[in-house]
């Protein structure tokens, strides 16, 4: 593979390479730039180039000693605009805070460049970080490299988008509801959304502290092409950092299992079509997984849509008495009657009420524990059909339902702080173009090496999502 195609790699086969000498950080950081000039015009995926900085990082690191090389050595990163970066906008989309300067980096900024890591640019995101679309007043709009049929999702749709159309071979996110998992599945990426207290969290620049709620579901990750790259890249990311209070320093890998995994497989939709394509898909992780050892068995889990739902209704409250001043003070419209479209598809719960289902979370954290005691990973749909278009969710209550609505498996997770993978399981052939579907693969608490050992047994047999991607975005350029 000659230099200019380096950016094809993924984080382990460039990490090897450079830990080794066989190639430089420099260049390795000047492919993933190279194809960034190509690709990005088009797509809108990194909305701050970085190149001037990473260049200089990258030649640091071509002199640094092989014994002091990190598992990231040169490996290019992109990093969501709303993490603080030293001396660049946390803006997350929105005009008033574009001059936000962070006056330091946030814990999974500098874990990543202890590692090694070379940030190349920052990664859009919609304002406020709250869509599962992409699009904003300030950057515009980020496209799907499959094409402009498909949302690329969000909220870190610009990472997802730069990560598949091979701008870095890893892509930080966030996820407080699927903001991880909706872009992965929206560009056929492979992400593991973490646990509560997995990752370090936190913006010097912020000025006062998140809801409970806020705190308790949002989290940090990376997206990637390979599923292997996860189990590269994650311990970087969980390593401790005294500024989040609430980080557990707990290691990467859990003990080995005794014997062979069952899984718990569920295609239930609640109440949504499951498309046919979504079930295809389901069916063959469920044979990859079968295949690759696991024990797999059809049975329900405990109710994910009521769990889901009533997280997702506290959340709304919680958004709603805290964070409403600021929508509305420094909004667009177009997220106000998104906020206001939300808040009917998801009544807030308020007062008392809202303090009982802040309680009620242990209740769902119990059941599913106690399930997850006979079934350490659960196999589930991501969403019930193929990933939507552009702009759906603004398309009122019926948007949103459609978006949204039928996400449970996703939010549920969230409000119950437990991690889950998101890997593709099928390219499907539909009639405005090809589209990956990915599924959901849950594990307990502090697992999220299960889920990603699961990822990669599916991978294994389907294959990634990469290469008939860039075949089918060179097509669409002739």
């Amino acid at each position: 593979m000659s230099n200019q195609e380096l950016w094809r790699l993924s984080a382990e086969e460039l990490s090897n390479q450079t830990r080794n000498g066989d190639i430089s950080p420099t260049e390795a950081v000047t492919s993933v730039l190279a194809r960034m000039d190509q690709v990005n015009p088009a797509l809108n995926a990194v909305v701050e180039d970085l190149r001037d900085e990473a260049l200089a990082r990258a030649e640091v690191l071509d002199s640094t000693p092989k014994a002091l090389r990190g598992p990231l050595h040169g490996v290019p990163v992109t990093i969501k605009i709303n993490i603080d970066q030293t001396g660049h906008p946390t803006s997350n989309g929105i005009p008033a805070l574009k001059d936000l300067i962070a006056p330091d980096d946030a814990p999974v900024v500098q874990n990543l460049e202890r590692a090694g890591a070379v940030v190349i640019g920052r990664s859009n995101t919609p304002e406020f970080s709250f869509r599962a679309d992409t699009d904003n007043p300030l950057y515009g709009r980020t496209h799907n490299p499959w094409g402009r049929h498909i949302s690329p999702g969000g909220s870190s749709g610009g990472g997802g988008a730069a990560v598949m159309a091979g701008i870095g071979p890893l892509a930080h996110g966030n996820d407080i509801g699927g903001s991880l998992r909706f872009p992965a599945a929206a560009n056929g990426a492979v992400t593991v959304k973490p646990g509560f207290g997995r990752v370090p969290a936190w913006n010097p620049s912020q000025k006062a502290e998140r809801g409970l709620l806020a705190q308790l579901m949002s989290v940090q990750g990376l997206m990637t092409r390979s599923a292997r790259d996860l189990h590269l890249s994650m311990p970087a990311m969980i390593a401790p950092d005294i500024r989040d209070p609430f980080h557990a320093p707990v290691p990467w890998r859990g003990a080995a299992p005794d014997g062979p995994v069952k899984v718990a497989f569920t295609r239930n939709t609640h109440g949504y079509d499951l498309h046919p394509e979504v079930d295809a898909a389901l069916l063959a992780a469920r044979d990859a997984l079968m295949d690759a050892g696991y024990i797999v068995e059809e049975i329900e889990p405990p109710n994910v849509f009521e769990a889901g739902r009533t997280g997702y209704r506290a959340l709304m409250g919680e958004i709603h008495a805290l964070m409403k001043p600021d929508l509305d003070a420094m909004g667009s419209e177009i997220i106000r009657t998104m906020f206001d479209t939300y808040f009917q598809e998801f009544p807030p719960f308020h007062g008392d009420e809202l303090l009982k289902m802040y309680a009620k979370r242990s209740h769902y954290a119990r059941q599913w524990a106690m399930f997850m005691a006979d079934y350490p990973l659960v196999l589930t749909p991501f969403l019930p059909h193929p990933f939507f278009a552009p702009d759906r969710d603004r398309e009122g209550v019926a948007g949103a339902h459609d978006v949204l609505g039928c996400a449970v498996y996703s939010y549920a997770m969230n409000y119950m702080g437990l991690p889950a993978a998101c890997v593709p399981a099928r390219l499907a052939q539909l009639p405005k173009g090809p589209q990956p579907i990915n599924v959901q693969i849950v594990a307990p608490r502090w697992r999220e090496d299960m889920a990603v050992d699961a990822a990669i047994a599916i991978e294994d047999r389907i294959g990634q999502m990469a290469a008939p991607l860039w075949g089918h975005m060179q097509s669409m350029t002739r």
